[in-house]
């Protein structure tokens, strides 16, 4: 029995959810977000209620997957989501040029990245970035790609973290 699947998720009032076929749209304050479902996987919306459920046993792992999805985007388009990240380094900087983000990271160039639409990026000091958008997925996935330009090194800290990520160090060499 899934237990997440079978959560009775409620719907704030100035949100509406609409299902067609096998695409669930969500509509807020703050935008609109849509996914495709399973096609053995019912959802349904009565009351301020949605209600997912499946077919038969067979398709238990999007039972759960489906009704976490739901959730998720409503509080994308009532709340949003955020997610932080800090440079550590000597020089090492995130700027912002337009819609692009520069990394210096330690290379003999910098490396920009392309802000996917539908996010924003603050720099509010040159070693911390904030993400900002409706949907976890592209916010959790570009921070990733931000990360992967120089992750933490385990001797000294350096690198791209997120801002509440613990880095395990190391001791490095002993002296003889």
């Amino acid at each position: 029995m899934s237990r997440i699947g079978n959560r009775v998720l409620t719907v704030p009032e100035n949100v509406t959810i609409t299902v067609n076929d096998n695409i669930v749209t969500v509509k807020g304050p703050k935008g609109e977000l849509s996914t495709e479902i399973n096609k053995n996987i019912n959802v349904e919306v009565n009351n301020n209620e949605v209600i997912v459920t499946r077919k038969d046993d067979n398709y238990k792992n999007f039972h759960g997957t489906t009704n976490a999805n739901i959730k998720n985007m409503i509080i994308g388009v009532t709340e949003g989501y955020e997610k932080k990240l800090e440079i550590i380094g000597v020089g090492y900087r995130f700027s912002q040029k337009g819609s692009k983000l520069v990394i210096n990271a330690g290379y003999s160039h910098p490396v920009e990245l392309d802000v996917p639409e539908g996010l924003k990026i603050e720099v509010p000091s040159n070693t911390e970035l904030t993400i900002t958008g409706i949907d976890k997925c592209l916010i959790g996935e570009f921070a990733a790609n931000i990360r992967k330009v120089r992750q933490p090194e385990p001797y000294k800290g350096k690198g791209i973290r997120y801002k509440d990520e613990v880095v395990r160090r190391k001791e490095g060499k002993k002296a003889a």
